[in-house]
């Protein structure tokens, strides 16, 4: 185990050895972590997956990610990275909500048939609506079904759901309401 310094015996080590004893230090069991939105997130938790595998511990690591992600090729790699190492210990929840900051997901670089493409990878692959809290913990209790594949919850949803001038628009994936635009849409959120 790491103490925030490497001495000489550390280095040493194989770099694999020094990799899963780093990820042990940083990230213990039910710990959170963000990766922001360079699609780094899924490549963690396939390293934090990888990890538990190896000690063979018996909890899942969840990657909530965002379907514009999916437009890095490193997203690619970490998803057949997982199905040859059979981490069925992953659970990536995608938000299938076809809006990226630039435009709809079709427009940037399409991906459907997402579900084939997933599958083709070599995982496990569910659908679910994300706005539906029921599904959601079925779905999910689905996902936690021991398997030898990774899972790929695709959580189907509707960006600004429930907010008139924010439903389906790709403007406002980084953009922040203004004072009466935030008290409209909470009038109308709280008639829901």
């Amino acid at each position: 185990m790491f103490t925030g310094r490497l001495d000489l015996d550390q280095l040493k080590l194989k770099a694999k050895e020094i990799r899963i004893d780093l990820i042990k230090m940083l990230f213990k069991a039910g710990s959170g972590h963000t990766a922001g939105p360079l699609a780094q997130g899924i490549s963690q938790a396939v390293g934090f997956a990888l990890a538990a595998k190896i000690d063979k511990q018996h909890h899942h690591v969840f990657c909530l990610m965002g379907d514009g992600e999916l437009d890095e090729g490193q997203v690619w790699e970490a998803f057949m990275f997982a199905a040859k190492e059979k981490l069925g210990n992953l659970i990536a929840i995608i938000d299938r909500n076809h809006i990226q900051l630039d435009g709809t997901t079709e427009e940037i670089m399409p991906l459907e048939p997402l579900k084939a493409k997933l599958l083709s990878f070599i995982w496990q692959v569910l659908e679910m609506d994300g706005h539906n809290l029921e599904e959601i913990t079925m779905t999910l209790m689905q996902a936690k079904v021991p398997t030898d594949k990774p899972v790929a919850v695709i959580a189907h949803t509707i960006p600004g759901k429930g907010v008139s001038f924010m439903e389906c628009k790709s403007e406002w994936h980084g953009k922040v309401p203004n004072e009466a635009e935030t008290k409209q849409a909470l009038r109308e959120l709280n008639q829901l």
